[in-house]
């Protein structure tokens, strides 16, 4: 299997081709293209688990139309973000928020944080 990744690691946006041997172990897969091993390690994690930060926003339940804007504190496996979004969709935060403070927890034990103040 062969796969094309834009590295987003820095701002040179290496164009990179991954190819798997067999298997999705990241020794199977070998990388060209990148300019240097942040790159590489950058394809292999994207060919073998691929992981994002989900960013959202969460109703304030006692303020009257008013949202706080929010992310995932680390990372999440790419396949769960659906049930990421609906967790935050159903949750509602109360106000007063300061940025960095821990809104809910998925189920993995990963925790959703405000990025925005609310008074």
């Amino acid at each position: 299997m062969e796969r094309k990744i834009v590295c987003i690691v820095c701002h040179k946006g290496c164009q990179m081709t991954a190819v798997s041997g067999d298997g999705q172990d990241a020794t199977a897969w070998t990388v060209s293209g990148n300019a240097c091993a942040r790159g590489r390690a950058y394809a292999l994690a994207e060919c073998t688990d691929p992981q994002r930060t989900v960013t959202s926003i969460m109703r304030v339940q006692n303020r009257e139309d008013t949202m706080v804007s929010c992310k995932t504190q680390t990372t999440v496996p790419k396949d769960s973000m659906p049930e990421v979004v609906r967790l935050i969709r159903s949750t509602c935060a109360y106000a007063p928020v300061r940025i960095g403070d821990v809104l809910c927890q998925t189920p993995a034990g990963v925790s959703i944080i405000a990025t925005k103040n609310i008074d």
